[in-house]
């Protein structure tokens, strides 16, 4: 039982039914290496979901028009993290976690990540469909709608309650989306010779696009909480690799069903940067969403799915400049306008979080001590630490 008590924090030992999910506050703030690892959570996040972005829509502007391969890339990086589960110790036999009935417990797993695989194919196929239709400074902004929508999956999901604050955020961001659909004609080079419906089918896949986003962090963070009860790395990477396996199978499918892929050889060969930056191009993207979704999920896991998505928005500002620069998307006053918006309601929201942060003296929680040597296996909700 020595072996418990040296892996206490790993198991997560149940109090009163529940797992000790994370460690406190002062445990967190004197926890040098918790720090490292949200810190390189939010560097992949960050620069992943932008250097994505970005690239995205390049592909689109210099000839790429296959939907299918733009949502592709961003799920099939996932064999890039294989070799990370070569560095995971192996779990001592004798502090495994054992379920009553095990079939049933991975029958459980298995139809999560199915779940949650799907989810992201379908926010996926979206996101490639509002990247074509909009500017990226446009769609980036739309983007931010994903914080409203993850209040309300958060409140049903994971418990979180709505504040003045975070309705503050809901209605700026709401206000903020709203005006870009309303705007007299889409503004940049890229949008210029688009049909109004087509603009309009690009905001409605942008806002579904935000709404699966935060659909799915709220999934996976309650599939943490309640389903797997574990938060360690090899957690994080069985919840991206199986995820992006059924999501990459489904789409697969759709690519082979729809017949794009037989376009796609013309389409390197048409690429107006050629074959080397269209593969360039592919592959960069591949690897930014795979990092991405490490980010994204490891802040889950480390944090909450509301901190993932705050710091997701964080791209915000951002994507709309780097666009004016390197897509020359013009900046009209009403795109001023719903950027000042949705960093107000951005502010207000993750206001809201630091709030919520609780103290240290408030957060103060006794692990519980393992039994002595020679009692017998304790039995909680059908899970026996041995």
């Amino acid at each position: 039982m020595m072996e418990v008590e040296s892996e206490t924090q790993e198991l997560h030992i149940h109090v009163n039914g529940e797992p000790a999910r994370k460690f406190s506050t002062e445990q967190r703030s004197h926890n040098y290496s918790w720090r490292l690892r949200v810190s390189l959570y939010v560097t992949l996040l960050l620069a992943g979901e932008t250097i994505a972005t970005l690239l995205g829509r390049l592909y689109y502007d210099k000839g790429g028009n296959s939907t299918w391969l733009e949502t592709l890339v961003q799920l099939v990086g996932f064999p890039l993290t294989l070799p990370c589960y070569y560095y995971i110790k192996p779990e001592p036999s004798k502090s495994k976690i054992i379920t009553k009935n095990t079939t049933s417990f991975f029958s459980t797993l298995s139809l999560v990540y199915i779940g949650l695989g799907l989810l992201a194919a379908g926010h996926s196929v979206l996101y490639s469909f509002g990247l074509l239709y909009l500017p990226v400074s446009t769609f980036s902004l739309i983007s931010a709608s994903q914080l409203a929508f993850n209040a309300v999956f958060a409140y049903f999901l994971n418990s979180q309650k709505f504040t003045p604050f975070i309705l503050n955020s809901l209605v700026l961001l709401t206000i903020s989306s709203t005006l870009l659909v309303i705007q007299d004609e889409p503004e940049s080079s890229t949008s210029k010779s688009l049909a109004k419906s087509n603009y309009v089918i690009g905001y409605i896949c942008a806002i579904g696009s935000s709404a699966g986003y935060s659909l799915l962090l709220s999934l996976t963070d309650y599939a943490f909480e309640k389903i797997l009860k574990k938060y360690t790395f090899k957690a994080i990477l069985d919840m991206v690799t199986y995820q992006s396996l059924v999501a990459t199978s489904a789409v697969v499918v759709g690519l082979i069903a729809s017949g794009g892929w037989k376009m796609l050889r013309t389409e390197m060969e048409e690429f107006r940067l050629g074959k080397s930056y269209y593969l360039l191009i592919t592959i960069g993207a591949t690897i930014s969403w795979q990092a991405c979704s490490i980010g994204s999920v490891g802040l889950i896991l480390e944090v909450s799915s509301l901190f993932s998505n705050v710091i997701s928005t964080l791209c915000l500002p951002v994507v709309p400049v780097l666009a004016v620069v390197f897509f020359h998307d013009e900046m009209s006053a009403i795109k001023l306008i719903a950027m000042f918006l949705a960093i107000w309601g951005f502010v207000s929201y993750a206001y809201q979080h630091y709030v919520d942060d609780p103290k240290p003296e408030e957060d103060q929680q006794e692990i519980p001590q393992p039994e002595e040597e020679d009692e017998e296996p304790q039995e909680d909700n059908g899970i026996i630490l041995a």
